[in-house]
């Protein structure tokens, strides 16, 4: 029988590369998705042309905490997979009401509609992410158990979310999973996070900036491993997987400087691009997954090293630049630091 997949935020980053594919996997399946279209959004992301939309694709221009809109759309769908959020740290620290209203709210109008359609709706993944943790201790890997630590507005109202949706598994036992992914990279991503500023500032020949001194270090995913995982929840037992929360992840902690340096290398230029400014506030030191929890439950391992995906991605940047060229004016915005100083990050 072939499935309906909600998708909120799916014109976003990892949502419509997930609804890509969705699409090219399952050629029977059906795909809505919801998305309000804010900088992040663009419907350029979408796996079928929008002016030429077919019967297995659905688009609804919407706000997540509508919840008349959210309750019809959840009451036609067997899974749904809540990417919806304002996502951008930096972001936050400038404007951070949004970021409780959309990603708490917005969870809750999700969670509300789940369970008033508990008998319809298979499995429902809320898409939290890896920041809730703040810093791993003594740079250790993080696994599920991790106190949960946010560190800046943005992971605040991301670790609220991903509380409140566990205190509905609890209280109303609807089907749904936690999934946490640390920091994704790939096609598609808007400027203003780290690999595509760097990527797109060293074809424009521009500098790449690096907060502070650089040595904060991440756990890179490309985007199609996270895709992968989330599949491979959906597919699972659901005995398996509810209340439960699962890291996505590759174990392994590459610095800021060096992601820069290997974009530099890629790209054929000289390391004197590289440039040091004013550390962000907010900023986590160290993390690094550990995915034992997702390997030993689900058999589950990303595929894609580092300098594989990393080079897939420059390519898709090269190859697209008429889509985020859009968003140059967006790549800084201002923030006040703790001093009072004002600043351009």
């Amino acid at each position: 029988m072939a499935n309906t997949y909600l998708i909120t935020g799916g014109a976003g980053f990892i949502g419509s590369n997930f609804a890509t594919y969705i699409y090219n996997k399952y050629k029977d399946s059906k795909i809505i998705v919801l998305d309000l279209l804010t900088y992040a959004g663009n419907i350029e992301n979408f796996p079928v042309n929008v002016d030429n939309i077919n019967e297995r694709f659905e688009f609804w221009y919407g706000d997540v905490k509508n919840s008349a809109l959210v309750e019809e759309l959840v009451a036609r769908s067997d899974f749904i997979i809540h990417f919806a959020a304002e996502t951008h740290v930096t972001r936050s620290i400038y404007d951070n009401r949004n970021f409780f209203e959309t990603d708490v709210l917005g969870t809750q109008t999700i969670a509300n509609a789940v369970l008033q359609n508990k008998n319809k709706v298979k499995k429902f993944i809320h898409i939290s992410t890896s920041e809730v943790y703040g810093t791993a201790y003594e740079c250790d890997f993080m696994n599920e158990e991790h106190p949960l630590n946010p560190a800046s507005p943005y992971a605040a109202a991301k670790a609220g979310a991903d509380r409140l949706v566990y205190s509905y598994v609890n209280t109303y036992d609807i089907p749904a999973t936690i999934v946490r992914p640390f920091n994704n990279y790939g096609p598609k991503q808007h400027l203003e996070k780290a690999i595509p500023r760097f990527i797109t500032n060293g074809l424009m020949n521009e500098n790449l900036n690096i907060h502070g001194e650089g040595i904060s270090s991440r756990d890179w995913i490309y985007v199609e491993d996270t895709c992968d995982g989330l599949d491979c929840i959906l597919n699972a037992d659901l005995s398996k997987v509810q209340g439960e929360v699962f890291n996505l992840g590759t174990g392994k902690a590459i610095s800021i400087n060096d992601v820069a340096l290997k974009v530099i290398e890629e790209l054929n230029l000289d390391q004197s691009l590289i440039k040091y400014i004013e550390d962000r506030p907010g900023q986590v030191d160290c993390h690094r997954a550990d995915i034992s929890k997702v390997q030993n439950v689900l058999n589950w391992n990303p595929k894609i090293d580092f300098e594989i995906g990393l080079r897939k991605t420059i390519e898709w940047y090269k190859l697209n630049s008429k889509m985020w060229e859009k968003q140059i004016w967006m790549r800084h915005i201002p923030i006040i630091l703790k001093d009072g100083k004002k600043v351009i990050h």
